[in-house]
């Protein structure tokens, strides 16, 4: 993966729901919205229910409602990786209002 990305991971606990590198993900943290950029220490934290949103260079390339969870940021040997665990979650993209 290449330095300027970071290696994005949004599990259910059924399955591996996304998985793709980003260029920053800011995410609604129990204490408040928090980004995560390439170079980023390493976290955990809880996050609030909201929304987590999904950046390509400077555009929000996507939004995913989430109920709440855990977010972890760490460095392994080969890149920068973003695990988020969730109980529940929607992308905002698909949600229709009737």
């Amino acid at each position: 993966m290449a330095d300027n990305k970071v290696a994005f991971e949004l599990v259910s606990p059924e399955r591996l729901v996304v998985s793709m590198p980003v260029d920053m993900v800011v995410v609604p943290g129990g204490e408040g919205d928090f980004g995560v950029l390439p170079g980023h220490a390493p976290l955990i934290a809880s996050v609030r229910p909201g929304v987590i949103e999904i950046y390509d260079g400077r555009e929000v390339s996507d939004r995913i409602f989430v109920a709440g969870g855990f977010a972890e940021f760490c460095l392994n040997l080969s890149n920068k990786h973003l695990l988020f665990i969730r109980e529940s979650l929607s992308f905002l993209l698909k949600l229709q209002r009737k």
